[in-house]
């Protein structure tokens, strides 16, 4: 048996999709374990739900560190602690530096709330009503140096209807976006990736 693959998630609020990732990871057929969460805020559920499930956990707020690049290198240095084989960004609010994207680029994962490149930023199922879209989804994608612009790991659609508001839309989204994760990530580590230009391999 293979030792399980090393997953470090990083959060910034409620932390459903770490539990998720939790969940499947209690599994041993899955084939990982969460071994650090990180945060850039302290009194956050995601980190209860870390500590309820007795994985180590880490702070690092921007406003510690003199400037940004300080918060990148000390970000990047606590998560190369724990030796990860993916970094999942799940609900991490702060964009990642250079420092940090040299050392797990290729292996830093984030999942967005819209079919990319359509609506990229903070407001994926808004702006897709907006523009009155008839499928709407969620993306997982390798983080690169722009917004929600990395190569793509997976989609899932999820169809708008007609009487959709922004919140029913949402929670919609995220229930095809946390699945999508947990599955995308098992598959991940269990038969390895490639990444060409911007195509994403699993053998």
């Amino acid at each position: 048996m293979r030792e399980p693959a090393r997953l470090v998630v990083l959060v910034s609020g409620s932390g459903s999709n770490l539990q998720a990732l939790l969940d499947a990871c209690a599994d041993p057929g899955y084939g990982a374990r969460v071994v650090a969460v990180g945060a850039d805020r302290d009194g956050i559920a995601g980190l209860d739900r870390a500590a309820a499930s007795g994985v180590p956990t880490f702070v690092d707020a921007v406003k510690a560190y003199p400037t940004r690049d300080d918060w990148d290198r000390a970000l990047t240095e606590h998560v190369a602690k724990y030796e990860p084989d993916l970094v999942i960004s799940a609900g991490f609010l702060k964009l990642v530096g250079e420092r940090f994207l040299a050392a797990f680029g290729d292996r830093y994962i984030n999942t967005h709330n819209s079919l990319l490149p359509a609506f990229p930023g903070m407001h994926g199922p808004r702006d897709a009503l907006a523009y009155g879209v008839k499928v709407a989804g969620a993306t997982l994608f390798f983080v690169d140096a722009g917004v929600d612009t990395g190569p793509i790991i997976a989609q899932v659609a999820v169809p708008v209807l007609a009487e959709d508001s922004e919140e029913t839309l949402t929670e919609r989204i995220k229930q095809a976006e946390r699945r999508q994760l947990v599955d995308a990530v098992g598959r991940l580590v269990r038969e390895g990736w490639t990444i060409n230009e911007r195509k994403v391999t699993i053998p």
